[in-house]
């Protein structure tokens, strides 16, 4: 029986065929993406350098998906994160999206909970303070990072400041209620 607790290991060859240590078998990206929704971590390395290749092929997985039509995410948030690397917000969102996420797992089982209830989503656990994150987020993406004509570049820092500190609340709050 495997590990569940450790990164499944998945090899690359030089014939860039994806090989699935634990089974002993060759894999394809719907395999990877499989294990993946069934709640398995796993870390994809090149067989030859050893380099860790994970990000590339879950961003290949989420690319595949997006491009059949099972679109997740908005133009909008992909117009966002695009926007992201080249500004100064590149340092603010990777820990924004991990927290927004981790609050949306957080919250599922507590929003089935409450389906019975009129609104559900607004019964789920930190939905206001993840409604005011976002908000925030994409005032900071749209009109605080890049300051218009005449602006100073503090406000850029200050909005800035304001979310690294809306989000240290927001997950305070998380952490309060995982107790």
């Amino acid at each position: 029986m495997a590990d569940t607790n450790k990164p499944l290991l998945i090899k690359r060859y030089a014939s860039r065929r994806l090989y699935n240590t634990e089974t002993s078998d060759y894999v394809t990206l719907e395999d990877i993406a499989l294990f993946i929704r069934e709640g398995r971590e796993v870390q994809i390395v090149d067989l030859k350098s050893g380099d860790d290749l994970t990000r590339q092929y879950l961003l290949q997985i989420i690319a595949e998906h997006e491009s059949r039509g099972e679109s997740v995410l908005p133009v909008d948030v992909l117009t966002d994160l695009v926007r992201s690397y080249t500004s100064q917000a590149a340092s603010v969102v990777p820990e924004f999206l991990q927290a927004s996420f981790e609050m949306l797992r957080d919250g599922q089982s507590k929003a089935l909970e409450n389906m019975g209830k009129a609104n559900p989503m607004t019964a789920m656990p930190g939905f206001d303070a993840m409604r005011a994150q976002q908000a925030a987020f994409f005032k900071a993406m749209t009109s605080g990072i890049i300051p218009a004509a005449g602006e100073e570049k503090t406000q850029a820092g200050d909005d800035l400041g304001e979310i690294k500190n809306q989000l240290a609340a927001l997950q305070e709050k998380l952490s309060k209620m995982g107790k």
